[in-house]
């Protein structure tokens, strides 16, 4: 091959990298930017202790673009902004592992954009990534300052941040949103739920009394068939509310419309994730629910996920959420639907709503809760069916639950009312032998 004919083929090489290579950037040159201002995206969220005082906030893709230079979120990956600021006597560790067990260091990080750029640019992307990381000591008196990149959540996150001090540990938890305009949360607004009502304050016997008197199910638009079994009240004010689901792992929703019914039927073909898919309406009070929430797994075909309506009553000054919990464990084609497809629910509904209890117990966020009747019950042998015709069976037990975003709650702390007791959702018999169907006496 003629030396021409050489360097025209690493020309045509090198042009057909340029096009091919998606992260590639060497195309052009590495120029990282300071953040220009913004107003909203940039809300901080602020929490003193001890002396100590933490700020975060979540920067958005095109932020974090500006800022490293390179798209963060074309490799999974989002940029989280700490200040602490140390007005006390002892220095203190960051335990990063705390805030995201799978945060990136810097050099990890930049080492995902190496493929696009030269050796010169590759040093100073280094650099910028490492200027740019939050410091893990924070001496006393002084403020220390910087960002964890860490997985991308879509709609925000719970951020746990934990500073290790000379035998103690302060904790701040933050549930921080990151509203993209497709959020069902970023429109709900109890005052525009009920402008002209004032919703009476119940005493807890009255409380009990409203659960238990509630609908049994939700229903179709018309509120001519049943749905799903309201199953799951929630007692706390709006962000109190959504933090405390926020802390407990509980992801936020898309609304449904044209772009998102689109991105959810692609990622049901190719079995992707979509951790922030929107959930069905169901209906309650004449309206569909006000907020959605979920536990997605890896796959868009299964997640556990609850629909909640703010209630025309209040309980100890806080608002009252009524709400419905099932999992989803597969995909089906149906015309019952207006997309033509919905998903299967598990059809142990009670094991769904021990799943609510549970995660928010180990998050910490339960002051008290109970069990108050209202469904009918159904065996497994006889189950009932919802709008899409999945079968489902439950004790007919509603799981109600006074809930805090801002403090942590210890297991031995919360407080069980004892309304009525739930059998186990499992269907197991304690002390009976699983296997041989005899029973133990002495377990």
């Amino acid at each position: 091959m003629s030396e021409f004919a050489y360097s025209r083929f690493g020309l045509n090489h090198w042009l057909r990298l340029c096009l091919l290579l998606p992260l590639l950037s060497s195309c052009a040159a590495y120029t990282p930017q300071p953040l220009a201002p913004c107003a909203g995206e940039c809300e901080t969220h602020t929490k003193s202790q001890n002396n100590v005082t933490v700020s975060t906030r979540i920067l958005g893709d095109e932020q974090a673009e500006r800022l490293y230079g390179v798209d963060l979120a074309s490799v999974g990956l989002q940029a989280i902004w700490l200040q602490i600021d140390n007005r006390g006597d002892h220095s203190h560790w960051l335990l990063v592992s705390a805030l995201d067990p799978n945060y990136f260091a810097p050099h990890e990080a930049a080492a995902l954009f190496n493929i696009g750029l030269s050796q010169e640019d590759e040093a100073r992307a280094s650099q910028r990534f490492r200027d740019l990381a939050m410091p893990l000591k924070s001496p006393a008196g002084q403020v220390t300052e910087g960002y964890v990149l860490a997985p991308r959540h879509e709609g925000g996150r719970y951020i746990s941040i934990l500073l290790a001090g000379n035998q103690h540990v302060l904790d701040f938890g933050f549930a921080v949103p990151l509203p993209d305009g497709e959020f069902d949360f970023e429109q709900l607004d109890p005052l525009q739920i009920y402008p002209d009502l004032v919703r009476p304050e119940l005493t807890l016997e009255q409380l009990q009394a409203q659960l238990r008197d509630l609908p049994c199910c939700t229903s179709d638009e018309a509120g001519e068939r049943e749905g799903d079994p309201i199953n799951l009240v929630l007692v706390g004010n709006l962000d109190e509310m959504l933090a405390a689901l926020s802390r407990g792992g509980w992801s936020f929703t898309h609304r449904l419309d044209f772009d998102t019914i689109k991105r959810m039927t692609g990622a049901a073909i190719s079995g992707a994730a979509y951790p922030v898919a929107p959930v069905s309406p169901l209906y309650l009070y004449d309206r569909p629910q006000d907020v959605a929430l979920q536990r997605a797994r890896n796959t868009i075909l299964q997640r556990n996920h609850l629909r909640l309506w703010l209630a025309p009553f209040r309980f100890s000054g806080q608002s009252v959420w009524v709400g419905q919990v099932s999992r989803d464990i597969s995909i089906k084609p149906t015309l019952l639907s207006p997309t033509f497809t919905t998903h299967v629910i598990d059809p142990n509904v009670d094991e769904a709503r021990e799943h609510v209890l549970q995660s928010l117990l180990v998050a910490g966020v339960v002051r008290r809760f109970a069990f108050v009747a209202g469904v009918p019950p159904a065996a497994s042998q006889s189950p009932r069916s919802n709008l899409t015709e999945d079968p489902y069976f439950t004790d007919g037990l509603r799981l109600v639950m006074q809930v805090t975003g801002t403090q942590t709650i210890t297991p031995e702390e919360v407080i069980f009312l004892e309304w009525q007791n739930s059998a186990d959702p499992t269907g197991a018999v304690p002390g009976k032998d699983p296997l041989s169907g005899d029973t133990d006496q002495s377990r």
